[in-house]
């Protein structure tokens, strides 16, 4: 049995990892990790005793060929927030190319019209994941209708991104000639406050567990507010610090570069990226991360004569 799809993101060269787990696009670690169990469940061999050899072999194809290498691209922090940048700019380069997308499911349709396309999309994914696995012949299929439907989400989500400046037109006729009160009603102010306030909440409870030292929960924050603002360069900064703290340079430098190729002028990524690559330069130093970091992602100013990453990642505190 073929396990090739070309339906969805699939048909971009991209497998839809989301797809075959069956899960939101947005879904975070702890969702996956539930689906996944559920799902290996099913296809361990352990669970299919009744079953024939061949539908024994195909179960096990579709655990080691597909499910388990979903799991692992969603779930490792080396990859994941790669693939969720990669998965957000290819929904915003299909909104400019959306004349040759093309949909062979109703539901597909209906979700690419749809005002409430949360609730559809969400509502569509639960209830495909309920017998997603009953048919093992029929996965494929139903791997390639979810990944339609993740392909539209991922669309009308970058739609909505880029048709946020325009201020809402109900309050523009609230505006008065005279100029005694121009400061009660800023005209900027509310339109920047629909979805930049979403991403600023995850920012800020990053900022807090970086102060406590919690980087392994500050970056899934960081990845969540990343999924809504991609380009938000002081995320990129703030995650690319606590990369540094878990000794993680490689990916620290990609984020830094992210960082300042949206805002040439990051402080902290202008601070941080020169020792990044003095440090990635000379890869036999073992790095040990010791400095505080401040909720900013700024280095502490304190040094000591640690070696190498001595200067980089702080030295003893006095």
């Amino acid at each position: 049995m073929s396990l090739r799809i070309d339906r969805g993101i699939f048909k971009y060269d991209f497998i839809d990892h989301h797809a075959i787990l069956c899960v939101p696009v947005d879904a975070d670690v702890k969702e996956i990790r539930k689906r996944y169990l559920a799902i290996a469940r099913l296809l361990h061999p352990d669970s299919n005793s009744s079953v024939g050899a061949a539908q024994k072999q195909l179960a096990g194809e579709l655990l080691s060929k597909l499910v388990n290498p979903a799991y692992e691209k969603l779930t490792a922090e080396r990859t994941r927030s790669e693939y969720i940048i990669v998965l957000s700019q290819l929904g915003k380069r299909l909104v400019q190319e959306s004349g040759s997308v093309e949909l062979h499911t109703d539901l597909a349709k209906q979700l690419a019209s749809s005002p409430n396309i949360d609730h559809l999309y969400k509502s569509a994914i639960a209830k495909l994941a309920a017998t997603q696995y009953d048919s093992l012949q029929q996965v494929p299929q139903v791997i390639a209708q979810i990944s339609e439907l993740n392909l539209i989400y991922l669309m009308r989500s970058a739609g909505k991104s880029l048709a946020a400046p325009p201020p809402p037109p109900a309050k523009t006729n609230s505006v008065t000639p005279p100029s005694p009160t121009p400061n009660k009603a800023p005209a900027p102010t509310p339109p920047p406050a629909t979805e930049d306030s979403v991403a600023e909440q995850y920012i800020r409870r990053a900022q807090t567990l970086i102060e406590k030292n919690q980087f392994a929960q500050a970056q899934v924050e960081l990845k969540d507010a990343l999924k809504l603002e991609p380009k938000n360069s002081r995320c990129h900064s703030l995650i690319a610090v606590v990369y540094v703290k878990q000794n993680q340079l490689k990916m620290a430098k990609i984020h830094f570069d992210n960082a300042l190729k949206l805002d040439p002028n990051d402080q902290s990524a202008l601070a941080w990226k020169p020792k990044i690559d003095k440090a990635l330069g000379q890869p036999s130093a073992a790095a040990k991360v010791s400095a505080p970091v401040n909720a900013d992602g700024k280095q502490s100013d304190k040094s000591g004569s640690g070696g190498l990453f001595g200067g980089l990642f702080g030295g003893k505190k006095k």
